[in-house]
């Protein structure tokens, strides 16, 4: 098995993935507060910018402790990761196309408060083939609850609701801070992984080292 193989790029690979979620879900609380209209702003603010650079940091810790681990590769494996690579980014590259057209249409039909919940679908969708690409379960969990929760929200919620006399932009409140609370668990989740697979790939570091001195 390539973790088994490549421990320093297995660690490193989980670390991407816990950047990812600090960024984006960051991103998308982003949104959540924008559609609050500054009600309470700079707490949400705060607290948001918190969360992601705790997981920011979990990440690079990650990252500082694999350089101390063996980076051995057989070819077989490097063309592996290079193929999975090279599909993650076409992946990506089709999300982001898929979000501009949505954006264009919704600007173009007049109906911008469809833009974040459609995105939401975008991006929840674009994990199911992640999940299988690099084998992360979570990923699949990740997909469905954004999706869920894009379609849950169009069906039930108002587009805007009042209160204390301050118009707040429902669906982008609840689909920003929804989705960026499923990010940021799916990190919190990804970077223990990256922690137990560096325990172990220390572990059996150590092991190798103490068999060739016997």
């Amino acid at each position: 098995m390539s973790q088994a193989t490549i421990p320093r790029a297995a660690v490193r690979g989980t670390a991407s993935g816990v950047i990812f979620m600090a960024f984006f879900g960051t991103l998308w609380a982003g949104i959540g507060i924008r559609g609050m209209q500054g009600w309470e702003f700079p707490v949400f603010i705060t607290l948001s910018l918190l969360i992601g650079v705790v997981l920011f940091i979990s990440a690079f810790a990650l990252i500082k402790s694999s350089s101390q681990l063996s980076n051995e590769v057989i070819k077989e494996d490097r063309d592996r990761w290079r193929k999975k690579n090279r599909w993650f980014g076409i992946f990506f590259s089709l999300e982001g196309l898929l979000i501009a057209i949505a954006a264009f249409i919704c600007v173009s039909t007049n109906h911008l408060n469809l833009f974040v919940p459609v995105m939401a679908l975008i991006v929840g969708a674009h994990f199911f083939p992640l999940a299988s690409l690099f084998q992360v379960p979570i990923y699949y969990v990740t997909g469905t609850l954004l999706c869920l929760l894009a379609t849950i929200v169009m069906l039930t919620f108002p587009v805007k609701i009042i209160i204390n006399d301050y118009q707040i932009m429902a669906w982008w409140v609840s689909v920003g801070f929804g989705s960026a609370l499923i990010l940021w668990v799916t990190g919190v989740i990804v970077c223990l992984k990256g922690f137990r697979l560096l325990s172990m790939a220390q572990h059996r570091d150590e092991n190798s080292k103490v068999s060739t001195r016997l």
